[in-house]
């Protein structure tokens, strides 16, 4: 029977085998055929077959044929924020993709003006202490985007090996003057070391800064491991044999792509070898990730 726009079935996000059946217009035993190639969207959490509304409106999206119309594809590039675990699993998986890590802000330009096909950040609305969304809707207006989660990851300062300084927090180090090392401005680090300072009622002007700021984690904790700053806010994951003093353990870091690139290949491969043993085993080394909720939409366009 087809569900009539009066159905909940028609508003409910999980839709059975005959209601996507009705949706898609076509038998139930062609939706069973579909299921065994892996050709739809799909979920047996609650061990039946379950078929989330969302996804399957992108997957209709991407199987869409359009004229030509000279878009071009965006190219196989990763823009956005440096992340240590995503750059391995990118290069492990084989997703094909290039690493164009230039900051969160950086990335979502990127992704918008189609220059990449993937973006990552970690991006914190003050207002309301939500990670990303916010940043998403300001850069991607419409309904052709998604995030899908990566990591909850521990952010911290960075010392030399066993905080020799007595580090103690961010008031502690800007009252004595330490030499901190910052990233650059359109990081997503950056813009948390911002809402962290403001916490404290300082700014970075109250910090002793490095003239140039670093590009990456690594480069951030190497200028503390050779002694040329004597703090930075980074990843647990950077840290390595370095001190950590840990601030913020519940960053959110997410993925932002358009819903036809979803079901892609480089992106599928990536999100598929982020459900290996493999991938979680690299995750606990790391340390300061959670990946438990790794490849879940947090929001749709």
């Amino acid at each position: 029977m087809t569900s009539s726009p009066a159905d909940p079935a028609v508003s409910s996000p999980l839709m059975t085998t005959g209601e996507v059946a009705d949706y898609l217009r076509v038998k139930e035993r062609t939706i069973y055929e579909m299921v065994a190639r892996q050709t739809i969207p799909f979920s047996r959490a609650t061990g039946k077959l379950l078929f989330p509304r969302r996804l399957v409106d992108a997957w209709l999206e991407a199987q869409t044929e359009l004229p030509g119309t000279g878009i071009a594809p965006a190219p196989p590039i990763y823009a956005g924020s440096n992340d240590p675990l995503l750059e391995w699993a990118l290069r492990q998986s084989g997703s094909g993709l290039a690493v164009l890590a230039r900051g969160s802000g950086q990335g979502l330009e990127d992704l918008a003006e189609g220059r990449a096909v993937l973006a990552g950040l970690h991006l914190l609305d003050p207002d309301t202490g939500d990670w990303n969304r916010a940043a998403a809707r300001a850069h991607l207006p419409g309904s052709s985007h998604v995030l899908i989660h990566w990591a909850r990851r521990t952010q911290g300062l960075i010392t030399a090996p066993g905080n020799p300084l007595g580090i103690t927090g961010l008031k502690d180090a800007a009252a004595r003057g330490l030499r901190f090392a910052t990233r650059a401005g359109g990081a997503g680090s950056a813009r948390l070391l911002e809402v962290l300072l403001a916490r404290e009622g300082l700014t970075q002007d109250d910090l002793e800064t490095l003239a140039r700021p670093a590009e990456t984690h690594a480069d951030l904790a190497t200028l503390i491991d050779t002694g040329e700053a004597d703090l930075g806010l980074g990843l647990q994951a950077a840290a390595g044999h370095l001190g950590f003093i840990p601030l913020v353990t519940d960053e959110s870091f997410d993925l932002a792509m358009t819903k036809r690139d979803y079901f892609t290949q480089p992106i599928q491969t990536l999100l598929a070898f982020a459900r290996t043993e493999t991938f979680s085993r690299r995750a606990r080394h790391m340390q300061g990730y959670n990946t438990t909720n790794t490849g879940q939409v947090s929001w749709t366009g």
